[in-house]
């Protein structure tokens, strides 16, 4: 029988910039037993803030985790300290949200078919019907809610409902064609990811390919990004761009763009479900 592979915590701190910061964090790790496999930090000089990654070894901790996480508490305490530990047995539990284009879905759902996506999907969640399919050929529960104007309020409870019955860690918002509520999103702070088929901030909003080819640029992008309570706006996760030229029309733009949102949504999944983002005001530090 192969041997199981040892649990692996992962460290996402910020906290005012100050000396023996990565020491005092070592050191402590290492008392209790563990054993640092990778650790990256970053200085925000004009803020004079610090952010840190780091990942250890629990095989010869000493101390149960809830003990470790209090004595740890009492370290970022003293240093006013913000921060998160997650253990490689608790995967990210994720749903997707869906509308009608698939070729998000489809790349995120053939990645976590083949064991590259260090998550859980537990369930799809659409305003229509179209890509069911989808759901019962990756064996994952697919739920139905249309919405309109009248029914938004009623329909985002049941969604809320549904999520916390299944105990949801992060949404994905794979093409998903409705703009959610400010109280829906003040449910998942920072755990909602989006993908805009435009290099934020230029075009924002709808049709940002028809507005790019209007404007006759020379390179179109798309950006994965937090979802907060202004539309467009939270703090950005992931980008790319490609070139386009004059002979291109507005549907050339559009499937250019799907090429990229595909590989910028799920390189965002990625960062995020392993630990690598860290929000920080408006922007995020990515530990790559």
């Amino acid at each position: 029988m192969a041997n199981k592979a040892p649990l692996v915590a992962t460290l996402l701190l910020s906290c005012p910039d100050q000396k023996g910061l990565v020491a005092r964090i070592s050191q402590f790790i290492f008392q209790q037993g563990g054993n640092i496999l990778n650790l990256d930090e970053h200085v925000e000089s004009e803020e004079k803030m610090f952010f840190t990654r780091v990942e250890w070894s629990m095989a010869e901790v000493r101390i149960s985790i809830s003990e470790f996480e209090k004595e740890f508490s009492e370290l970022a305490n003293a240093i006013s300290a913000e921060w998160e530990i997650r253990y490689s047995n608790d995967k990210n539990r994720l749903a997707i949200f869906v509308s009608k284009y698939e070729h998000c879905i489809q790349e995120i759902l053939w990645l976590y078919s083949i064991g590259e996506l260090n998550a859980q999907i537990k369930l799809i969640i659409s305003n229509h019907n179209d890509l069911e399919y989808l759901a019962r050929q990756y064996n994952i529960p697919f739920h139905l809610f249309p919405v309109t104007a009248q029914n938004k309020f009623e329909q985002e409870t049941k969604e809320l409902k549904l999520l916390s019955e299944n105990r949801i860690d992060t949404i994905i918002l794979a093409r998903y064609m409705q703009v959610l509520s400010n109280n829906f999103v003040k449910e998942y702070p920072f755990r909602i990811i989006n993908i805009h088929h435009s290099f934020l901030p230029a075009f924002m909003g709808s049709n940002p390919y028809r507005q790019a080819y209007e404007k006759g640029v020379k390179i179109i992008g798309a950006t994965s990004h937090y979802v907060t309570e202004v539309l467009d706006e939270g703090p950005i996760i992931e980008q790319d761009v490609t070139r386009i030229t004059h002979r291109d029309s507005p549907k050339d733009l559009i499937s250019k763009g799907r090429e990229l949102e595909r590989s910028v949504l799920v390189r965002a999944i990625k960062y995020h479900i392993n630990s690598r983002v860290l929000p920080y005001g408006k922007k995020t530090i990515i530990f790559e």
